[in-house]
């Protein structure tokens, strides 16, 4: 990344933490449109419940943006993420993943273009903490996919029209 001025750095950045809070009210409205005994379940035999997905997202953005970028120490517990039996209350789950997205809003508002060109390592074929942030955004949307179809497998609907 290379910007030559710092007000489209500052523009850019402003672009990107929108759309991760974009996303994370398509994760909320995705949450919302199931009733809360479904929250947990598996429509088929396999895949992911919508609570597992989201206890996913929250791992990974804390994870790679957390601690990462961050240094917030967070210490990811992958496989708990897909088998976690506790099913907290929905909304539980779901305020964390917030603050999960407004901690990826507090670190993308505190990068400048050094920060952001910061190398990353093993993570192929990413380079740089800008590149970790549009990685962690593209998988976040990917699974937003996920959810939508869940839902709908639920027979319910995020009345979401099509945004693209």
């Amino acid at each position: 990344l290379r910007l030559d001025r710092v007000d489209h750095i500052e523009t850019d950045l402003d672009q990107i933490v929108r759309y991760y809070r974009h996303l994370g009210a398509r994760v909320e409205r995705a949450a919302r449109s199931l009733p809360h005994d479904k929250f947990w379940v598996k429509p088929f035999a396999f895949g992911n419940s919508l609570g597992h997905l989201i206890l996913h997202l929250t791992g990974n953005l804390n994870h790679y943006i957390g601690a990462q970028i961050a240094a917030t120490g967070y210490i990811r517990d992958r496989p708990l993420e897909f088998t976690d039996p506790t099913q907290h209350p929905p909304g539980q789950v779901v305020a964390r993943f917030q603050e999960t997205i407004e901690l990826v809003a507090r670190t993308i508002e505190s990068l400048d273009d050094a920060a952001l060109c910061v190398p990353v390592k093993d993570y192929d074929p990413i380079q740089t903490r800008f590149g970790l942030l549009l990685v962690c955004a593209s998988h976040l949307n990917n699974h937003i996919g996920q959810m939508a179809y869940l839902v709908q497998a639920h027979g319910h609907s995020t009345n979401e029209p099509p945004l693209w």
